[in-house]
Protein backbone atom coordinates (compact mmCIF):
# COMPACT_ATOMS: atom_id res chain seq x y z
CA UNK A 1 0.00 0.00 0.00
CA UNK A 2 2.83 2.12 1.06
CA UNK A 3 5.00 1.19 -1.70
CA UNK A 4 1.39 2.10 -4.57
CA UNK A 5 1.18 5.34 -2.62
CA UNK A 6 4.82 6.47 -3.50
CA UNK A 7 4.54 5.24 -7.15
CA UNK A 8 1.87 7.42 -7.32
CA UNK A 9 3.78 10.21 -5.49
CA UNK A 10 6.87 10.00 -8.08
CA UNK A 11 4.68 9.94 -11.44
CA UNK A 12 3.01 13.07 -10.46
CA UNK A 13 6.42 14.62 -8.76
CA UNK A 14 7.54 13.93 -12.78
CA UNK A 15 4.77 15.76 -14.04
CA UNK A 16 5.05 18.56 -12.20
CA UNK A 17 1.79 18.60 -9.90
CA UNK A 18 2.98 17.21 -6.33
CA UNK A 19 2.21 19.83 -3.57
CA UNK A 20 5.68 20.70 -0.81
CA UNK A 21 3.75 17.79 1.62
CA UNK A 22 3.57 15.03 -1.01
CA UNK A 23 7.81 15.97 -1.82
CA UNK A 24 8.21 15.97 1.99
CA UNK A 25 6.55 12.32 1.97
CA UNK A 26 9.11 11.65 -0.85
CA UNK A 27 12.13 12.66 0.85
CA UNK A 28 10.87 10.99 3.73
CA UNK A 29 10.89 7.89 1.96
CA UNK A 30 14.48 8.10 0.09
CA UNK A 31 16.04 9.09 3.23
CA UNK A 32 14.85 5.41 4.93
CA UNK A 33 17.59 2.69 4.18
CA UNK A 34 15.17 0.21 2.69
CA UNK A 35 13.74 1.67 -0.75
CA UNK A 36 12.46 -0.46 -3.24
CA UNK A 37 14.62 -2.40 -5.61
CA UNK A 38 13.00 -0.34 -9.02
CA UNK A 39 12.85 3.15 -6.70
CA UNK A 40 16.62 2.89 -5.85
CA UNK A 41 17.38 4.89 -8.70
CA UNK A 42 15.54 7.59 -7.00
CA UNK A 43 17.04 7.79 -3.86
CA UNK A 44 20.40 9.98 -4.84
CA UNK A 45 18.56 12.67 -6.47
CA UNK A 46 16.29 12.96 -3.18
CA UNK A 47 19.21 12.62 -0.89
CA UNK A 48 21.06 15.37 -2.62
CA UNK A 49 17.57 17.61 -2.47
CA UNK A 50 17.76 16.47 1.58
CA UNK A 51 21.26 18.00 1.59
CA UNK A 52 21.14 21.23 -0.18
CA UNK A 53 18.10 21.84 1.73
CA UNK A 54 20.53 22.04 4.63
CA UNK A 55 23.15 24.22 2.98
CA UNK A 56 23.25 27.49 4.16
CA UNK A 57 25.44 30.75 3.09
CA UNK A 58 28.32 31.15 5.62
CA UNK A 59 30.43 33.89 3.87
CA UNK A 60 30.19 37.79 5.12
CA UNK A 61 28.32 40.03 2.67
CA UNK A 62 30.99 43.22 2.44
CA UNK A 63 29.23 46.09 2.74
CA UNK A 64 30.29 49.28 1.22
CA UNK A 65 29.98 52.72 2.30
CA UNK A 66 28.42 54.97 -0.51
CA UNK A 67 30.31 57.87 -1.17
CA UNK A 68 28.33 61.39 -0.48
CA UNK A 69 28.80 63.65 -3.91
CA UNK A 70 28.97 66.79 -3.43
CA UNK A 71 27.17 68.65 -5.73
CA UNK A 72 27.75 71.48 -5.18
CA UNK A 73 30.98 71.01 -7.73
CA UNK A 74 28.54 70.77 -10.67
CA UNK A 75 26.82 74.01 -10.30
CA UNK A 76 30.46 75.35 -10.32
CA UNK A 77 30.68 73.26 -13.58
CA UNK A 78 27.78 74.62 -14.80
CA UNK A 79 28.90 78.18 -14.33
CA UNK A 80 31.99 78.16 -15.37
CA UNK A 81 31.10 75.85 -19.05
CA UNK A 82 28.05 78.17 -19.73
CA UNK A 83 30.94 81.54 -19.04
CA UNK A 84 33.16 79.87 -21.74
CA UNK A 85 29.95 79.73 -24.06
CA UNK A 86 29.28 83.14 -23.68
CA UNK A 87 32.65 84.55 -24.42
CA UNK A 88 33.77 82.03 -26.95
CA UNK A 89 30.20 82.61 -28.70
CA UNK A 90 30.49 86.21 -29.25
CA UNK A 91 32.93 85.62 -31.92
CA UNK A 92 31.74 87.25 -35.42
CA UNK A 93 30.40 83.20 -36.93
CA UNK A 94 29.32 84.77 -40.37
CA UNK A 95 30.68 82.04 -42.98
CA UNK A 96 30.40 78.72 -40.69
CA UNK A 97 28.85 76.40 -41.99
CA UNK A 98 27.37 77.83 -45.23
CA UNK A 99 25.58 80.93 -43.52
CA UNK A 100 25.84 84.54 -45.22
CA UNK A 101 26.69 87.60 -43.46
CA UNK A 102 25.12 89.96 -45.73
CA UNK A 103 21.55 90.31 -46.55
CA UNK A 104 21.79 90.81 -50.13
CA UNK A 105 24.36 88.36 -50.95
CA UNK A 106 22.00 85.98 -49.06
CA UNK A 107 18.97 87.19 -51.15
CA UNK A 108 21.16 86.38 -54.38
CA UNK A 109 21.63 82.99 -53.70
CA UNK A 110 18.28 81.98 -52.94
CA UNK A 111 17.01 83.79 -55.97
CA UNK A 112 19.25 81.80 -58.52
CA UNK A 113 18.85 78.33 -56.92
CA UNK A 114 14.93 79.10 -56.74
CA UNK A 115 15.26 79.98 -60.60
CA UNK A 116 17.21 76.60 -60.71
CA UNK A 117 14.38 74.40 -58.90
CA UNK A 118 11.76 76.71 -61.32
CA UNK A 119 13.70 75.58 -64.77
CA UNK A 120 13.78 71.64 -63.69
CA UNK A 121 10.07 71.70 -62.38
CA UNK A 122 9.12 73.28 -66.27
CA UNK A 123 10.83 70.42 -67.35
CA UNK A 124 8.95 67.85 -65.09
CA UNK A 125 5.73 69.33 -65.93
CA UNK A 126 6.36 69.27 -69.98
CA UNK A 127 7.48 65.49 -69.54
CA UNK A 128 3.72 64.38 -68.44
CA UNK A 129 2.07 66.79 -70.20
CA UNK A 130 0.23 63.59 -72.30
CA UNK A 131 -1.58 62.97 -69.22
CA UNK A 132 -4.22 65.82 -70.06
CA UNK A 133 -5.02 63.23 -73.21
CA UNK A 134 -5.62 60.30 -70.75
CA UNK A 135 -8.19 62.72 -69.53
CA UNK A 136 -9.56 63.31 -72.43
CA UNK A 137 -10.19 59.61 -72.94
CA UNK A 138 -11.25 58.84 -69.35
CA UNK A 139 -13.80 61.39 -70.49
CA UNK A 140 -15.62 59.72 -73.42
CA UNK A 141 -15.69 56.58 -71.51
CA UNK A 142 -17.84 58.59 -68.95
CA UNK A 143 -20.02 59.24 -72.04
CA UNK A 144 -20.40 55.29 -72.87
CA UNK A 145 -21.25 54.54 -69.47
CA UNK A 146 -24.15 56.47 -69.45
CA UNK A 147 -25.14 55.67 -72.81
CA UNK A 148 -24.93 52.05 -71.53
CA UNK A 149 -26.64 52.81 -68.44
CA UNK A 150 -29.66 54.46 -70.79
CA UNK A 151 -29.31 50.83 -72.55
CA UNK A 152 -29.59 48.39 -69.46
CA UNK A 153 -33.17 51.13 -68.88
CA UNK A 154 -34.48 50.45 -71.97
CA UNK A 155 -33.80 46.28 -72.34
CA UNK A 156 -34.08 45.84 -68.53
CA UNK A 157 -34.55 41.62 -68.44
Amino acid sequence: MVLDNIEKLLEKYENGETILKEEQQLKNYFSQETVAPHLEMYKPMFQYFLGNQKEQFTKDVPLKNKKIFNYKWISVAAVAVLMLGFYFGQQDNCNDLGTYCEPEEALNEVSKQLAMISGHFNKGTQAVSYLGEVDKGTATLGYLNEIENSTSIIFKK
